[in-house]
């Protein structure tokens, strides 16, 4: 009777610890890879309850285990600069390895509405800065809509129309308008202060200072496209990033600059030498860039005021519209320029040669500044990971991975306690994970099919929530989860 009560008791413990040990998802057999610590290595990734629950070279038990054997298994790809938020740009993020894509550089004019707007509705992970060029046009009388542009759907109207609001300096009571207004983003949920420079050239280089004391002082950083671009004095891209870098350093606020490859094309490398010299004194700058020759822009902003094509070192031809490929000419450019529709264009200002310096350099991470109609909405992730690690050989593997992951989530810790959840692959992380074939990931969008999904992508765990099921989306499921800066906690 003591043998058969001891048998049933060892039945009922083991019966139990199998229980325990029982995760919601398992990967294995992978090439599991982790930037921080460096781990490359065949593992077993277990998951429960959205965390990365056990790494292990034992087997492990499911209610599903999939098989990673022969694909690379990494923390989901960060996306800091996404405008377009609507679910067909995440569904081709997603398929680009993507778990998480913010609108960061010049954020939305309502940060509650978009948040809101977005709960229960989002494949990946999602969240916004406190735009000031949207504060500004606010207090000039001008205020951006809140809700999506007409002409691009699911993107808010995020720039204004070249006016007053564009091009006039603040008064010193503007500017406190415009710090309220930021302020009350913030409080929102706002991860950083956003500002689009170049989209407001009346700016004064005191309203950008008073824009980084207000960041300072609400702990979190500026993402910012800079005043502007090219080799003329005034208004060079060197002066730019100058100004920028010392804004930063008066203030003490952290300071991110977007797309350096864009902004600064042919003087890239010396547009990176000053964000090395301020980091090397202690400034917290950092910066990013997409792979790809070509930006796209609002072609009625103030960016196109008169002397652009000076300035950019480019004519009409250099413009082309994204829907029908055709490149203008004056009269067409005047058209949509006046036009009181905002119309996108491409811009051909840069070269493939500068573009590779840029993105292999290791202070850059990648970030797409992607929306409809350009292809870096759909291929960026996978175009460096096809370009620059297995064709070009100019980057390894767990360089490229950092450069999308851990950089990324650790500018995010900047603003969140919850970036240091992300971009590892670690137990206790965020299960926020990529799993792709490093043989055959390769981007397919192209300037003439913009929304040409990647191919590699075989599995896309976000939350712990399955979404990319063997190369296709999960129907029906929003695991996308929001990313609040300090005021909202």
């Amino acid at each position: 009777m003591r043998k058969l009560i001891l048998s049933f008791c060892l039945f009922v413990f083991s019966a139990t610890t199998v229980t325990a040990q029982q995760y919601d998802l398992v990967l294995e057999g992978g090439r599991v890879m982790d930037p921080e610590t460096g781990l490359d290595a065949v593992r077993n990734v277990g998951i429960r309850d959205g965390k990365i629950a056990r790494i292990s070279s034992e087997a492990l038990s499911g209610r599903r285990v999939i098989s990673a054997r022969g694909l690379v298994v990494a923390p989901g790809f960060i996306d800091l600069h996404q405008h377009g938020q609507e679910l067909e740009s995440q569904r081709v993020k997603a398929l680009d390895g993507a778990t998480t894509a913010l609108e960061l550089e010049i954020g939305v004019p309502d940060v509650g509405r978009f948040l809101k707007e977005k709960e229960g509705h989002s494949l990946i992970h999602y969240g916004t800065s406190a735009s000031h060029v949207a504060a500004r046009a606010l207090v000039f009388g001008t205020p951006l809509p809140a809700g999506p542009s007409k002409n691009q759907p699911g993107i808010p109207e995020i720039l204004p129309k070249s006016g007053p609001a564009t091009d006039q300096p603040a008064t010193l009571e503007q500017i406190e308008v415009i710090r309220e207004q930021l302020r009350a983003e913030l409080d929102a949920g706002a991860l950083a202060i956003g500002m689009g420079i170049q989209y407001t050239p009346g700016a004064t280089r005191l309203e950008v200072i008073d824009m980084f004391r207000l960041a300072a002082e609400r702990k979190v950083p500026v993402y910012t496209h800079m005043r502007s671009s090219g080799r003329i004095e005034p208004g060079s891209a060197i002066e730019s990033v100058s100004e920028v870098i010392g804004a930063a350093a008066v203030t003490g606020a952290s300071l991110h600059i977007v797309h350096i490859n864009s902004t600064c094309a042919s003087d890239g490398l010396e547009c990176l030498s000053l964000v090395e010299g301020a980091r090397a004194r202690g400034l917290d700058v950092t910066t990013e860039a997409y792979p790809y020759i070509a930006g796209m822009t609002s072609i009625n902003s103030a960016l196109f005021n008169p002397g652009w094509q000076k300035k950019f070192g480019i004519s009409y031809g250099e413009l082309v519209l994204p829907e029908t490929g055709e490149h203008l000419t004056k009269e067409r450019f005047d058209e949509l320029h006046n036009s009181s529709a905002t119309h996108s264009v491409l811009v051909f200002s840069n070269t493939q040669e500068m573009v590779d310096k840029v993105i292999t350099h290791p202070l850059v991470m990648i970030a797409s500044d992607g929306a409809e109609g350009h292809p870096r909405n759909a291929g960026t992730y996978s175009r460096v990971l096809a370009q620059y690690v297995r064709e070009k050989g100019a980057l390894t593997l767990m360089d490229a991975i950092r450069k999308m992951t851990l950089m990324p989530a650790q500018m995010l810790e900047r603003s969140t306690p919850a970036g240091r959840q992300k971009g590892r692959l670690q137990e206790g992380a965020d299960a926020d994970i990529v799993v792709f074939d490093a043989a055959t990931i390769s981007d397919r969008s192209t300037f003439q099919k913009p929304m040409e999904p990647s191919v590699g992508v075989h599995y896309l765990v976000v939350g712990g929530t399955v979404l990319v099921d063997e190369g296709k989306i999960v129907p029906e499921v929003f695991p996308g989860r929001a990313l609040v800066g300090p005021g909202k906690r």
